[in-house]
């Protein structure tokens, strides 16, 4: 490897906009970011599925028949 050429490994915190820090290593100085594992609702458990438009309804009503004969 050459001297010189390649950037300095430092180790940072990644500051989160919920407050939370976590630590690690990078070649940037600080970083900051919108969401976290512990403030992201797929994480948390928070998380909302939405229908829209009754997707899920008509799922079920078109393949009920398949349901019955397989639950049987």
């Amino acid at each position: 490897m050459k001297d010189g050429i390649h950037p300095e490994f430092n180790t940072i915190k990644a500051v989160c906009a919920c407050g939370n820090e976590v630590e690690l290593g990078s070649t940037l100085h600080e970083i900051r970011v919108e969401i976290c594992s512990a403030c992201h609702p797929f994480f948390t458990g928070k998380q909302k599925l939405v229908d829209t438009a009754g997707r899920i309804e008509k799922f079920k009503q078109r393949y009920a028949k398949h349901f019955e004969k397989k639950g049987k």
